[in-house]
């Protein structure tokens, strides 16, 4: 060790230490960032899409109950179900919303907002997930109804 060089100096191993620990740190950063990153596909159905591909997949299905067997097969339990069950909500919608009367709409929407403050208090995106699967069972049932109630059953 060189005396000489006084306190206020870096020897040699300081000075190494130092350059790998901001390289490190550099590098951390990197991987950091990566992976805080979401990820941009997913594999549903054996097929590697995208979030909006499958709500592509669950809008295009002939069916409420077949939409809604999309979404249970590509959830994430995550805030991503919340698109996803959006989708399945709109297509089961499609069987009942027009023929509600004020009252049934009421009903609908009062079912819908307990789903939506059944987990408010929670924190994690996994209550986003389940939020969006409850208010999709409940459009799932009342579509259920409407074909029951129209002679169909569940396409």
């Amino acid at each position: 060790m060189n005396l000489a060089r006084g306190l206020g100096t870096k020897t040699g191993y300081e000075e190494t230490v130092a350059m790998l620990s901001k390289c490190c740190l550099a590098v951390l950063a990197v991987v950091l960032s990566v992976a805080g990153t979401p990820a941009r596909a997913m594999v549903c159905m054996d097929t590697s899409m995208t979030l909006d591909e499958v709500a592509d997949t669950i809008s295009s299905q002939k069916s409420c109950e077949n939409a809604m067997k999309v979404f249970r097969d590509c959830e994430l339990t995550a805030s991503g179900d919340v698109d996803l069950g959006a989708a399945v909500e709109k297509k089961c919608e499609a069987d009942f919303k027009p023929g509600l009367n004020a009252s049934q709409n009421q009903a609908y929407k009062r079912e819908m907002h307990a789903c939506d403050i059944k987990y408010r208090n929670k924190s994690g995106t996994m209550y986003l997930s389940f939020t969006a699967f409850c208010r999709a069972e409940v459009a799932q049932r009342y579509s259920e109804r409407a074909l029951k109630a129209a002679g169909q059953t569940a396409r």
